[in-house]
């Protein structure tokens, strides 16, 4: 793809790892970013609400270049599991998942010359039933603090415990890749 200068407004080394597995050249560059919500959003709008938020503080400071944003979280039963405040928070969070179907919606911004494109994916994850000294040892042994749900499923957690998902796997890494790619062709 020939396309203006993207700028990946995310230090998940996930992210930018897929982006690397599409061929895309990027550069990062952070900005620190509230990302609190208003009540009452359903889980596809707080994940969209939040990319859009990351992208504002772009706004105004970009000519032609893209910027990409992007916000990933894990809900089961209408309650959202963004990261772990500490390891006890991510304990808690997975015996909430385990042995369940979550899904997590990741929401993605491209901001292009003003222009905010908001989209999302949903995808459906089922977990086994985890034991308690599983999830101990998962949670100590990989510090899962940085992840949404308090997993990652390219680490042990997704080798061993995800039975199957429904949509996206890229999604549930933290980027829609097939979607992102179509959004950036539209830029070419």
């Amino acid at each position: 793809m020939s396309l203006p200068k993207i700028i990946l407004a995310s230090k998940s080394p996930r992210r930018q790892e897929l982006l690397k597995q599409m061929d895309v050249d990027f550069e990062i560059v952070l900005k620190e970013v509230d990302e609190s919500y208003p009540e009452g959003l359903t889980p596809e709008e707080v994940a969209v609400y939040i990319a859009r938020k990351k992208a504002e503080a772009y706004d105004g400071t970009v000519n032609n270049e893209i910027v990409l944003t992007a916000d990933t979280i894990v809900t089961i039963d209408n309650l959202i599991l963004g990261k772990p405040n500490n390891e006890a928070h991510a304990v808690e969070m997975l015996r909430v998942l385990s042995g369940r179907v979550h899904k997590v919606v990741t929401g993605v911004c491209i901001l292009h010359k003003g222009n905010y494109n908001l989209f999302h994916d949903v995808s459906e994850v089922f977990f086994r039933e985890l034991t308690e000294q599983e999830i101990v040892n998962y949670v100590s042994k990989y510090k899962p603090m940085d992840k949404a749900g308090s997993y990652g499923i390219q680490e042990w957690v997704g080798i061993t415990a995800i039975e199957r998902i429904n949509g996206s796997y890229t999604n549930v890494v933290g980027l829609p890749t097939e979607k992102v790619y179509q959004q950036l062709k539209r830029l070419q």
